[in-house]
Formats: structure tokens, C-alpha cells, sequence
């Protein structure tokens, strides 16, 4: 695999994460339709936001795929009218690197679920650590506290971790991914290891 990213590379992930930013509008009415039932639901999807870095990791395979991949997608979701603003770029790039940490402990040489689950994980932990940040949650009672870190960090689990591993999983065998990337065997058999 070549380690630099070429132009067609940055294109994909881009159009990716434009799409992606798309998703991440519409999601924001999700968010708030579930916010009032409690127990924190509202933490629990929010790790839909982290999406794109893992899944143009899995597509592309290439250092500073997921960073640009976050920060376009935040981009586009800023673009289309966010109501959180600016901050959506500045979580996006926290976001993203946090994922890129993880995938380049690895040598970007794994792309199994274990591999993107702590990717999600870590995005997740950045995202927490910019709701400290931004004063978001350090007045949140000790228990609730707690239930608000763990719904992200299963959200975390399952939207930045399992649902992108099986969506990229379901592209390579429908050969999609063959446009940006030939899948070999070898290819498709390291989405198990």
C-alpha cells in the first residue's frame, strides 16, 4: 500500500465526508427527538457524528484519511446551516485525530472491528473532552455525569465502531469500493483479522 494520499484519494474521501455531512444535518433531528425521553438517548446516537473518519479509513486505507474525512464532514455540516456553529469544525478535528491516533498505533495495517471500535472509542473520548472544554457537562450531578459518558461511549461502540466496519464490509462485496480501490482477497479477508 502507498502511504501518500493521492489526489483521486482526497476526492473520495471528500465526497465521503460531504455526504456524511449531509447525514449528520439530518441527524440533528434525531438527536433532538429523542433528547426528551432521558437517560441520555440523545448520548447514545451522537456518536453518529463520528462516522466518517472510520468509514473513509476502511475505504481508502491511507494515513490522514479519517482526520480529513471528520473535518470535511463537519465542514459540509457547518455549511448546511448547523445550529452549533463553528464549534462543529473544532469537534471535527478533535474527532478525527483521535480516530487517526488509534489507526496509526496500528500502522494503518488493520482494518478489523477491534481496530475500528477503538477508533470510535477515541473519537468519542475527544468529543468528551471537548463537551469539558466548552463547560457542557461539568455541571452535570456525579450519576449523571456517569450515564451521559457511558451512553456516548456505547454510541461510540456502535456507530463509530460496528455500523461502519459492516457498511464498508457490505460495499466490498457488492464491489463499490473496487472504484476507489481494487479489494483483493487479502483486502476483504483483513476486514476479519
Amino acid at each position: 500500500m502507498k502511504k501518500g494520499l493521492k489526489l483521486t484519494d482526497i476526492l473520495v474521501t471528500i465526497v465521503i465526508a460531504i455526504a456524511l455531512g449531509i447525514v449528520y444535518i439530518l441527524w440533528g433531528s434525531i438527536y433532538y427527538a429523542i433528547k426528551p425521553l432521558g437517560l441520555h438517548l440523545d448520548q447514545f446516537v451522537y456518536a453518529m457524528w463520528f462516522i466518517a473518519a472510520p468509514v473513509a479509513y476502511l475505504i481508502i486505507r491511507k494515513p490522514g484519511v479519517a482526520l480529513l474525512a471528520e473535518i470535511a464532514a463537519a465542514s459540509g455540516e457547518f455549511l448546511l446551516g448547523s445550529p452549533w456553529g463553528l464549534t462543529v469544525l473544532l469537534y471535527g478535528v478533535v474527532q478525527g485525530l483521535f480516530f487517526e491516533l488509534v489507526i496509526m498505533a496500528v500502522k494503518y495495517k488493520k482494518y478489523n472491528l477491534a481496530v475500528i471500535i477503538f477508533g470510535g472509542l477515541a473519537a468519542t473520548l475527544g468529543s468528551v473532552i471537548m463537551d469539558f472544554a466548552y463547560g457542557e457537562i461539568d455541571d452535570l450531578a456525579a450519576w449523571n455525569l456517569t450515564l451521559y459518558i457511558v451512553m456516548r461511549f456505547l454510541g461510540g461502540i456502535v456507530f463509530a465502531g460496528v455500523l461502519p466496519y459492516y457498511l464498508v464490509k457490505v460495499l466490498e462485496a457488492t464491489g463499490v469500493t473496487n472504484l476507489v480501490r481494487p479489494a483483493s482477497k487479502e483486502d476483504y479477508d483483513a476486514l476479519d483479522k
